[in-house]
């Protein structure tokens, strides 16, 4: 069938995986929610965003109404959320956020992901200093960037971007809640949400560099439990 169509197939496997990989995490997040908050999407405000977000995603209803009917059950486990930190080739700083099960089984796996790529796994707070924790929420509105940002300043909100038909907007992670509520109650549609780790300073690698370090982070995000995974590396 020759190279275009073997290209074609190596892409789509790529995406589906990728797309599996994204299922998998908001299915954890689901759960998460529901156990901290209940299954109902109106009272949990935290079921609400992760439900947002299944959507931008594209993740099938069914596959949501699942995932909320699976966690409401007593007899499923809970995961809890496990922050690794540590330095990856080249003093490169990173950050692993995971959801997991199996503290001992995650723990293990992200150990032998630095230990094989020529990293170190470091202790809490050794690297998280160099990040600045945020969140951020993606909306569609009519709103003039400028008003909205009036509207929202004093709720926290610190940057409002455009991105193409859309709009960013940009906060400390503390005031995630207060924002949320507020766009709300305005009638303001929230696409999606999320929380980021900035770097407050970028490390600059040569490509061959870059390479090594990728292999890691690249290793680390292949893992099941992993939901995230941030680094300074520019």
């Amino acid at each position: 069938m020759g190279r275009a169509f073997e290209f074609r197939k190596a892409r789509k496997m790529k995406r589906w995986s990728a797309m599996a990989k994204t299922f998998t995490r908001i299915g954890k997040d689901i759960v998460m929610a529901v156990k901290e908050g209940g299954a109902s999407p109106e009272t949990n405000s935290k079921l609400r965003a992760v439900i947002q977000n299944a959507k931008a995603a594209n993740m099938p209803k069914e596959n949501i109404e699942r995932a909320i009917k699976r966690a409401s059950d007593k007899s499923t486990g809970d995961f809890k959320e496990i922050i690794f930190e540590g330095y990856g080739p080249y003093g490169i700083a990173i950050i692993v956020e995971t959801a997991s099960d199996n503290n001992n089984r995650t723990v293990a796996n992200i150990r032998s992901y630095f230990n094989k790529y020529g990293g170190n796994l470091g202790t809490a707070g050794s690297v998280e200093f160099m990040f600045d924790r945020v969140c951020s929420f993606k909306i569609n509105t009519e709103i003039d960037l400028e008003e909205l940002e009036l509207n929202l300043i004093d709720f926290g909100v610190e940057e409002v971007l455009k991105e193409q038909e859309n709009v960013l907007i940009y906060s400390d992670f503390e005031n995630y809640g207060q924002i949320q509520r507020e766009l709300e109650n305005q009638g303001i549609k929230i696409i999606s949400s999320e929380f980021e780790r900035i770097p407050n300073q970028f490390k600059n690698l040569d490509d061959e560099k870059k390479e090594e370090v990728n292999t890691l982070i690249e290793n680390i995000e292949e893992d099941d439990d992993v939901q995230n995974v941030f680094h300074n590396m520019n």
